[in-house]
């Protein structure tokens, strides 16, 4: 595929143009599609990719959202000597470009006391983050949830409903739900399982860890046993942990 192409001029005669002479702001449109690495490879085609190549408007849309954060938290790290010692990047302090900031952000920043790192990833953009052993310290009070739901959920007619035909059994005894650790602590609840068509988080009880450098094995049941009826149409989802206190959004949550 050839650069140049013939142009009749003004005088009538026929003469040559070249990538060269489209102006800067249409090369600018066309490395829009492009992913930085790109870029900076088309830059040395002449000076007008050159100068579109490094314009704020290729630039802005290849930034995470939350850039500006980011960028405080990489111009903390400088100051701090928390950077990763390429002295091919220019520190934030110096920095006055988007393309500048793109190079800023793919170099490692330290933050959080040195437990944590984090970095964008240069061909796409996408927020990477390191987390040491140290920052991993899980201690604190903790809670158990069953997320249940009672019937079967599918789209009719293009809306969300709930076949109830198979729920039967679950509200002549209480469920009783069970949780223990390694070392000895315990907790036991019982609910009516009820709520047809919603996933419901079922409190099971508490727990604390008072040491993160010791390991704690959890054990947890849910159980209705009665041989006089029979009962269906309960799905399980999932188990999950929350510090306690933690309230969940839009999310019917029972607690003894």
């Amino acid at each position: 595929m050839g650069t140049g192409s013939s142009i009749l001029g003004a005088d009538g005669e026929w003469g040559e143009t070249s990538l060269g002479d489209m102006p800067e702001s249409c090369v600018a449109a066309v490395l829009l599609n492009l992913n930085p690495p790109e870029i900076c490879q088309v830059a040395c085609l002449n000076r007008a990719f050159r100068g579109a190549a490094s314009a704020d408007c290729v630039w802005a849309g290849k930034l995470p959202a939350n850039y500006r954060y980011l960028v405080a938290l990489a111009a903390a790290a400088d100051d701090e000597g928390g950077g990763d010692g390429d002295g091919n990047v220019k520190p934030c302090s110096l920095i006055s470009t988007k393309k500048e900031i793109y190079a800023r952000l793919c170099r490692p920043t330290l933050f959080d006391a040195g437990t944590k790192e984090f970095w964008i990833e240069k061909n796409k953009g996408g927020l990477c983050m390191s987390i040491s052993s140290k920052a991993m310290a899980i201690t604190g009070s903790y809670s158990l949830f069953f997320r249940l739901h009672l019937g079967r959920a599918h789209r009719r007619m293009g809306r969300r409903v709930c076949d109830t035909e198979l729920i039967h059994g679950w509200d002549a005894r209480p469920t009783r739900f069970h949780l223990s650790t390694s070392d000895e602590q315990q907790a036991t609840s019982e609910y009516y399982l009820d709520g047809p068509g919603s996933w419901i988080l079922y409190h099971v009880g508490d727990f604390v860890i008072s040491n993160s450098d010791e390991l704690i094995s959890l054990k947890y049941s849910m159980m209705q046993i009665d041989c006089t009826h029979t009962k269906g149409g309960l799905c399980v989802d999932s188990v999950v942990i929350y510090p306690k206190g933690y309230r969940r959004e839009k999310m019917n949550t029972v607690y003894m």
